[in-house]
């Protein structure tokens, strides 16, 4: 694969060849290291509207500073949003389609609707990202023994706390990562990253969100106390079919609280998770006919 070079302030994510060497194809129930919950940080919450910036909008910093960047493409009305990287270097595969999303979208503008604009935020949790990659893109541990010894270092933000695990549906201060615990935060939203994301959705309405992790192979439905919507259902089907992938009406594999695209759900936003078959492969060809199918369905909308 090819060098992807983002400009982003303080991280410039190129994920290189060597990759593939950092993490084997791991299953759901993969064995990982004991996790700590000890936060080093508990940030203030914070509420602000988010500006746009035209095509690159700047949702906010990470724990230790560095920037979430939204890219934009299109001027429709109705928002597709497609976030990667939330759990960092452990799912770098997320972060380098939500890439390849984004170069798709430079060379082909006319894919995009006139009633759509897409936003694309491939890293969700630089710090993560940070802890395996360095700005020229080299992993930081050489030897793959002691890169895989930082997977849930890898996953978890600056301050030890599972971003997926921060958000307002169901939370709890303890969250459950296959049979592992990991730190929810010290609140809901406590942690700068799903704050800049909640201020996002309040700012812009998307019209529908698709969430990047991986590793399980399938199209996760997203629900909140509540049923599927009519809308996250079609969503589901629609891209499952098109891109091969398994639908499924939820994630059961354990039990999740805090959620991104749960609450997602609890707010009536569309939202769909889309987890690669591995960590190791962007499976791009899959996610494309997935994307333009969705791109598709909200033409028909106009």
């Amino acid at each position: 694969m090819k060098k992807i070079i983002i400009g982003l302030v303080v991280l410039v994510v190129v994920l290189v060849g060597v990759v593939i060497y950092f993490l084997m194809d791991q299953e759901v129930d993969e064995n990982v290291p004991e996790n700590t919950t000890e936060q080093t940080v508990v940030p203030e919450v914070i509420n602000e509207e988010v500006e746009e910036e035209g095509p690159q909008t700047t949702l906010g910093t990470s724990v230790e500073g560095r920037p979430i960047i939204a890219y934009n493409y299109g001027n429709g009305e109705e928002r597709l949003v497609f976030v990667g990287g939330i759990h960092g270097g452990y799912s770098w595969n997320t972060v380098l389609v939500a890439y390849e999303l984004m170069n798709y979208l430079e060379k082909n503008p006319e894919v995009i609707p006139d009633n759509v604009r897409v936003t694309v935020i491939p890293v969700m949790n630089p710090d993560a990202l940070a802890v395996v990659v360095d700005a020229e893109g080299r992993f930081l541990p050489e030897d793959v023994s002691v890169a895989k010894a930082k997977t849930i270092e890898s996953r978890l933000n600056a301050n030890d706390v599972d971003l997926n695990r921060n958000f307002d549906c169901e939370w709890q201060e303890s969250g459950t990562w296959q049979s592992r615990t990991v730190s929810g935060g010290s609140s809901v939203f406590s942690e700068p990253e799903s704050q800049a994301f909640r201020n996002f959705v309040a700012s812009s309405t998307p019209a529908a969100v698709v969430v990047w992790y991986s590793a399980a192979g399938g199209v996760f439905a997203s629900s909140c106390h509540n049923d599927v919507s009519e809308e996250t259902g079609d969503l589901t089907r629609i891209f499952a079919e098109a891109s091969g992938y398994k639908a499924y009406e939820e994630f059961d594999f354990y039990e999740i609280t805090g959620d991104m695209v749960n609450w997602l759900a609890k707010e009536k936003i569309p939202a769909i998770s889309v987890l690669l078959s591995n960590h190791t492969n962007v499976e791009w060809d899959e996610n494309r006919k997935g994307i333009e199918a969705l791109l598709n369905y909200y033409a028909g909308n106009q």
